[in-house]
Parts: structure tokens; sequence; C-alpha cells
């Protein structure tokens, strides 16, 4: 059953509220659901930082010591949800430098995916044999600290221009066997809705495209982009996907819930990807919450990624068995629908490699041992194959 009050929503025991503004307490509601004021008040500086949180010594020395390698931006509704005081709040760490990010590492990489090197234009990267990511962006409302492509997000000097947008599609035309698009960034929805319209009904166009994704941490970062009018737009281009990006139970928001209530009533499937990162997910009750809490907002937890290896991020990286930990303690001990697949994006460009916990003991001719998530044994006896 759903209750629903002004701010807040109830789906059975998980309950969605809207939290303290902070600072922005005295803030009209006409802007703080504006998406362009989130974005023009974002906090980009030091000392307006200090304004929302009570600054660690290890954060304003990263603050200072990492302004030439990636530019902090925290919009007012994403800094809002901030603990002030505690330096593990999982939402200070994914926004508010570290000083892990001053550090690199040999196995470090700029670009850990290879994702220019499978660039055959400059806006796209094709590397799987029927789906083209298009990098429509460098702008994002938030600057993930974790980010993979930190090497051009935040960079204006790898904006997309006009002239590679058009060679981007005249690229997916001259290709038949695309029939997927990744739409993504930076984060396209930083683009106005004139823009993305006129992106997606140019894809729309071309005979072999039969799906778009978008991939966004807008309804995580700045759900008030989330509006009637954007939605409306997207209902003319179906089918549309979009791709989140979820890490903790605490960016579950009665805000964010209403952006994808309106996304999915707009026909939209929303699919979250998780990242594994270190002291603010890698923990199984925690996982368990958050896909529990997406399900109930209509987002399918599809994919729990093992942090890469970009350069800077490696305080966030877990061991790959702690991922394997995670799925083992989700299946068999909660719904299928609440199980991701957990995968290691292949240093180099190897695409995505799913990785689960072993769950066959033997073989034996034609019988298979076979281990449940109670660690009890079955065998399961192969009809034999004429």
């Amino acid at each position: 059953m759903k209750k629903e009050t002004e701010n807040s929503v109830q789906v059975g025991r998980l309950k969605f509220i809207s939290h303290s503004r902070n600072i922005w307490e005295e803030t009209p509601e006409e802007d703080w659901n504006n998406w362009m004021w989130q974005q023009s008040k974002r906090v980009k500086t030091l000392q307006a930082c200090e304004k929302v949180i009570n600054l660690s010594e290890g954060e304003v020395k990263a603050f200072k010591e990492s302004a030439d390698k990636f530019n902090v931006g925290i919009t007012p509704y994403y800094a809002s949800l901030m603990d002030k005081d505690d330096v593990n709040c999982p939402i200070r760490q994914q926004s508010v430098p570290q000083v892990g990010e001053l550090l690199t590492f040999p196995e470090d990489m700029a670009d850990p995916l290879n994702e220019e090197g499978d660039m055959p234009t400059p806006c796209i990267t094709h590397r799987y044999p029927d789906r083209v990511l298009f990098y429509v962006t460098h702008n994002c409302p938030v600057y993930c600290r974790h980010c993979t492509r930190k090497r051009k997000v935040a960079d204006p000097s790898s904006a997309t221009m006009t002239k590679q947008l058009e060679d981007a599609f005249l690229y997916i035309e001259a290709h038949p066997e695309i029939r997927d698009i990744v739409i993504s960034g930076g984060d396209p929805l930083s683009l106005s809705d004139k823009k993305l319209d006129m992106i997606l009904t140019r894809l729309r166009s071309i005979p072999h495209i039969e799906i778009f994704r978008l991939g966004t941490r807008n309804l995580v970062t700045l759900p008030q982009r989330v509006t009637d009018e954007f939605c409306e737009m997207l209902k003319k281009h179906q089918p549309v996907y979009v791709n989140t990006h979820f890490n903790h139970p605490k960016e579950c928001t009665y805000e964010a819930y209403i952006a994808c209530k309106k996304l999915a009533d707009a026909g939209c499937v929303i699919g979250n990807q998780t990242v594994l990162l270190k002291g603010v997910n890698d923990d199984p009750k925690i996982m368990m919450e958050l896909n529990h809490k997406l399900l109930a907002m209509r987002v399918r937890p599809y994919y729990i990624y093992q942090c890469d290896l970009s350069e800077g991020i490696s305080h966030f990286r877990t061991s790959i068995e702690d991922g394997i930990n995670i799925i083992e303690h989700l299946r068999g001990h909660t719904s299928g629908l609440a199980n991701p697949t957990f995968v290691v994006d292949a240093p180099g460009g190897g695409g995505k490699i799913p990785l689960l916990p072993e769950y066959l003991v033997k073989k034996e001719g034609r019988k298979y041992t076979l281990r449940n998530y109670e660690n009890k044994e079955f065998v399961y006896t192969e009809p034999e194959l004429k």
C-alpha cells in the first residue's frame, strides 16, 4: 500500500522524505524546484562548501590541491543531503574532494576503459557489435568524485560541437548493425529539452535504431530536472530506457521518488547502475536496502560495477571479493528483482565481465552437484542427450 503526504511517500515499510534544505531553508519553492536555478547555484568553491558543512582538514587540503585536476560542482539539493559534521557521510564522500584523490598508483589510468581507442568519430564509442555510446555533453549537475571520465567531464575543451554531433549521426546512419544508442556524457540531461529533442528526433529518424538509453544521474543529484514538459517530450520518442546511478539509500528521497514516478508514468523503463564504493555501499545490508528502495521507486537494479582503475579514485576501490560477497548475500535472500549483476568493466576496453559466487560444486558425468543460497547441496542429473 502506498501512502502519500506533502513531501513524503510511504511504500510498505519504506519511506521517502524531503530533507532539510540546510542553508537554503528560506529559498522560495519556485527557485528550489527550478532545475536551472539549482544548476546556477551549485557549490563550487571551498568558501561556498564551508557554509554548508564543517570541512575536515583533509577535505580542505583535498579541495585546494585537487583544484587543477577535477572541478567541484554540487547542486544545493544534493548538498542539502550531506551530513554537516560526519566526514563519512556517503553523500559527502561522493561529492566533496577527499585526500585519496591526490594519490596516483601505477595501475591507474586516465582512460581505463579505452573509450578513446574505440572512437571512430569524436563523440562515439563503438565497442559492442550492435550498440554505441554517444557522448553529447561534458557537463553534470554534480561532479562525482568517483567519476571514471575525469579526463573530460567538466572540461569545456571536451564539449561536443555541432559538427561532432553531425559526424556522429552520419556514422550511426552508415552502420545498420547499430540498433541501440547509449546517450551519455557528462550528463545528457544537462542539455535543454529542445537540444535533447533534436538529438532524439534525429536518431529516431534512422531506420535501424530501435531503442535509446539515457545515462543520467539527475534523478539522484538534481531530480527537479525531470519536469512534466521533459516527460512529455520523451513520450514522443518511446521506447526510451533510462539508466541512472543511485549508490546509497540516503539518495532515495521524496524528490527522487517523484522524478522516477514521472519517468515511469511517461513510459520509460528505469535501470540502476551502482558503483561499489569503499565506505559508501560496500556492505550487503546497505546494498539490499538500496535495491529494495529502488524497486519501490520503479527502478530495476541492473548492475553493480567494480570501481574502475581511473586516476584519483583508488580510495573508493574495494576488493572484487567484496562485490561477490554482496551478491552472495542478495541471491536467495531477497527477490530476484533486487539482484543486479556484479561486473568488472575490463581495463583496456574488454567490456563488462559478470562475476558470481561459485554455485557449481562438482560435475560427474551427467550429474551436477549444486549449492543454493543456504549452502545446501542438490544433485541435478542431466538427461541423456541423443
